[in-house]
């Protein structure tokens, strides 16, 4: 250390400290990264379906240039989305080919509880990876199938949205107690929900 320094100084200069300091703030975005990928199923996170999205829910490549649902050169693998820092966070492109649909329940918790509507809706379905959506009001069910169409159903205080293709989805915190992987969707289930 330098003369100058004084004897109590962790760093021997400005830069030093800076250069600590960004290899700090390095190591624990791995280390949520690393945590954030552990509650995520690897079904998903093993492909390069991955955007970021912006403060309007715009779909964006992790340079922060616009993402298209439709354009596969414009997704990215799960890593490099997480480690991004375009946007506000991740979000999963769906496609037909993937056969992944997730059923969107919006304005279904309040106060941190499950509304009825919703509770009698997640019993009628298998037990699959559930996440709350960015507003912490909505839920996304996750699971392995298909539908013919996306649909979208408003009853009273019921939203229900159904998605397999051209859509992506923002991924935010898994349900405590969900199962870390996809339920088969049971044929027809979601014509009976609608």
């Amino acid at each position: 250390m330098p003369l100058l320094s004084r004897s109590t100084s962790l760093y021997c200069s400005n830069a030093c400290r800076q250069a600590a300091y960004r290899e700090r703030r390095r190591k624990a975005a791995a280390r949520l990264a690393d945590e954030r990928a552990a509650r995520i199923p690897v079904e998903l996170t093993s492909r390069a379906r991955w955007v970021r999205y912006s403060g309007r829910k715009v779909p964006l490549r992790v340079d922060g240039r616009f993402a298209a649902v439709n354009d596969p050169s414009s997704w990215s693998d799960f890593d490099a989305a997480v480690s991004a820092t375009a946007g506000e966070g991740i979000g999963f492109v769906l496609t037909a080919h993937d056969r992944i649909v997730v059923v969107d329940l919006d304005h279904a918790v309040e106060g941190g509880r499950i509304l009825p509507w919703a509770q009698c809706i997640i019993g009628r379905l298998p037990a699959t990876y559930m996440e709350r959506g960015k507003s912490g009001t909505g839920l996304h069910l996750w699971f392995r199938g298909s539908v013919t169409a996306g649909r979208r159903v408003r009853r009273g205080e019921e939203a229900i949205e159904v998605y397999a293709d051209r859509r992506y989805i923002i991924v935010g915190d898994r349900v405590p107690g969900t199962p870390l992987e996809l339920a088969e969707l049971p044929e027809g289930v979601v014509e009976q929900l609608l």
